[in-house]
């Protein structure tokens, strides 16, 4: 089975592009495939928050939900943000294209370099999160906890590169079944504990004894913002529809805003009710038992609506890695269309998805799970950062978009470099928003960098500042290139373009079929066709002017050139033959260097050769004004081996054992 088998199997049939339309996500799959993350952050942010807040002491558990009230204001303020964003900007890209369109090159460079970023940590730790939470259950399998979450890694690029629907399809399931176990663990508890139907109460823990910290003043409000920003990993994921708005359905902007509302309620809702009821039964963080797992068992008692959450909060750790792979080429692609990133990260594979960015993640987040040893707490310093630059510079965006807008009269337009804007009678309200949200992600990623910066939040600041880096080189490298390649100072001209000199040189270890095969190409091209070998002994001279006489009809349009060399390494005199006839004979020329090749009935049979055309024709690569014509001769498997065993054929007509030439 070829290699182009295996990926029809693994992969599936190619999709022509007129599919495209049909392979766009319905509001269902795209809140399965887009909404993994923030839904999953359920699982923990509660958490978080109480983690910081026991700090102040047991008492200032009371205090979780009140910061998940503002957490979730927040969370509304920013999803009207996107909301917006996505009217305005229907065809994708997210922060970074506002930032392009309204704040200029750097601070949408800062943006995209924010999310990628966070998009591979998102794979990393979400993977490491569930395989962590696989080994708990089965710990027999601790050992090889990072060979699993690799397997997943692999297994989740396997799904998205069959296509985006598909993929949809498949996550569909553990999505809805985790957001339907928690939401019946959640409405269950506010029954039991608001007392609705004669239902009888819960159990609330005790806390312990000692409850009140020493800490006041700014150390108190410290804690507090701490603790705040911990929560907002509730927020991780939110931006992930704007990037993708044209993977829905038409209308897209439409379906994407309706499925970003739907998305926000069902996580806040259940982020709410699990702040509630942890906070209303006096929860205490454990690390060997989640916040989630000790609510639900006090709610449920254990059985089977426990184990169905545990079940598929696991999945959904996983899965939440899925946001990254949706958003991470999109993104890719962006950047790659305005010459930011590898313009092959364009490019749509054979099932419609942007495979050169899934691969890249795959593999970035691969070595990231490597490195960290499939530890997710060693990575989590490093996360949300990203995210929080994105939500700033996106509303910050949005804020300055609104002060165009409002410049604007009624019943007139302005066309920007992403969208076109009309007057809107609520801009007002909206520039306010769009203030509160930028100042309050802005306070956010200031307390997450200073008070995670020590413990690893330092390789993310850098990592951002080495991609924008890299965005700028890359952007200088195709600025040169279409300058290089411009035809603006040719038009009437066409006389300075380079000329191609009359001589055509044919590297030559031995006179066989193929080096024949490549001077009948050769002599075509040229009246000065050079034939030049190398020749290491006097039998290797004597053996080649013998072989090349007997086939004059061919040979006769060529000068045969030897050199004599007495090294083993044929290619340096060979390359120093080549510069000279192109710097002394013919200056500011193209010439011309055919090159003979095998080629073997199979890849590995390719090996048992030298590959000196291969060394040759990459030696030769960046030297200008040269360029190589690859003749290749292939070799048949059906050749009746016989024939070499004839005693009138023999050693003089066979070719020389050390030629390769070239190969």
């Amino acid at each position: 089975m070829g290699l182009g088998n295996i990926k029809r199997k693994l992969i599936g049939k190619p999709f022509p592009t007129s599919m495209e339309i049909h392979e766009r996500l319905d509001k269902v799959r795209a809140l399965a495939i887009f909404a993994s993350d923030p839904i999953s952050s359920n699982a923990y942010a509660t958490e978080a928050i109480m983690s910081v807040l026991i700090l102040l002491g047991y008492g200032a558990i009371s205090l979780t939900f009140p910061i998940a009230l503002g957490i979730t204001l927040l969370v509304l303020i920013v999803v009207f943000s996107y909301i917006q964003t996505i009217l305005h900007y229907p065809n994708g890209g997210g922060s970074y294209i506002v930032a392009k369109d309204n704040l200029g090159t750097l601070p949408s460079l800062i943006a995209a370099g924010a999310l990628l970023t966070d998009y591979i940590l998102t794979v990393s730790v979400s993977v490491s999160a569930g395989i962590r939470a696989i080994t708990s259950a089965f710990p027999a399998l601790k050992d090889y906890h990072v060979a699993l979450a690799l397997f997943a890694i692999a297994f989740l690029t396997w799904v998205n590169l069959r296509g985006v629907r598909e993929s949809g399809t498949i996550f569909v399931i553990p999505t809805y079944a985790f957001v339907g176990g928690v939401l019946l663990v959640v409405i269950i508890g506010l029954v039991r504990t608001l007392g609705w139907f004669g239902a009888s109460p819960l159990p609330v823990n005790p806390l312990p004894t000692e409850q009140v910290s020493l800490i006041a003043g700014v150390g108190y409000a410290w804690i507090i913002l701490r603790a705040f920003a911990a929560g907002c990993t509730a927020l991780t994921g939110i931006e992930a529809i704007s990037d993708g708005v044209q993977a829905f359905k038409p209308p897209e902007a439409a379906n994407a805003a309706k499925t970003l509302v739907i998305m926000a309620v069902i996580a806040m809702s259940l982020f709410s009710g699990i702040s509630f009821l942890s906070t209303h039964l006096h929860l205490i963080p454990n690390e060997a038992d989640s916040i989630l797992s000790q609510m639900t068992r006090t709610i449920t008692g254990g059985g089977f609506l426990y184990y169905w959450v545990q079940l598929f909060t696991m999945l959904i750790l996983i899965l939440a890695a899925n946001t990254g792979f949706q958003d991470f080429p999109r993104l890719s692609y962006f950047l790659a269309r305005d010459n930011f990133m590898p313009r092959w990260m364009i490019n749509r594979g054979d099932r419609l998805v942007f495979s050169g960015g899934i691969t890249v993640l795959a593999v970035l987040s691969s070595l990231l799970v490597i490195i960290f040893q499939a530890n997710e707490i060693a990575m989590l310093p490093l996360y949300a950062i990203g995210v929080m630059v994105s939500f700033t510079i996106s509303q910050a965006g949005m804020l300055h978009l609104m002060s165009r807008i409002g410049k604007i009269k009624p019943g007139e337009s302005i066309t920007t470099l992403e969208t076109t804007i009309h007057y809107e009678k609520g801009w007002h309200w909206k520039y306010v928003v769009y203030a509160i949200g930028s100042l309050t992600t802005l306070i956010v990623f200031l307390v997450l960098v200073v008070t995670k910066f020590l413990e690893g939040a330092w390789i993310t600041v850098l990592i951002i500042g080495l991609l924008i880096a890299m965005f700028y080189e890359i952007n200088r490298h195709y600025q040169r290139v279409s300058k290089a390649l411009s035809t603006k100072d040719l038009v009437g001209k066409e006389n300075s373009i380079i000329k191609i000199a009359d001589v055509v040189i044919l590297p030559m270890g031995d006179v066989h079929k193929g080096t024949l095969r490549a001077l009948q190409y050769a002599v075509r091209m040229s009246n000065d066709v050079r034939a030049v070998s190398i020749t290491t002994s006097e039998e290797m001279k004597e053996r080649l002017m013998k072989r090349w006489n007997r086939f004059p009809g061919i040979t006769k349009n060529a000068e045969l050139i030897c050199i004599d060399y007495d090294y083993r390494d044929v290619l340096d005199p060979l390359i120093d033959y080549i510069l000279k006839v192109k710097r002394e004979e013919f200056p500011n020329q193209l010439i011309t260097v055919v090159i003979p090749e095998f080629v073997t009935e199979s890849l590995p049979a390719q090996f048992l050769h030298n590959q000196t055309a291969n060394f040759l024709r990459f030696r030769l690569r960046n030297q200008p004004n040269i360029i190589t014509v690859e003749i290749p001769f292939h070799i048949k498997k059906n050749i009746p081996l016989s024939s070499y065993k004839e005693k009138d054929e023999g050693e003089e007509d066979a070719p020389s054992k050390q030629d390769d030439s070239p190969d």
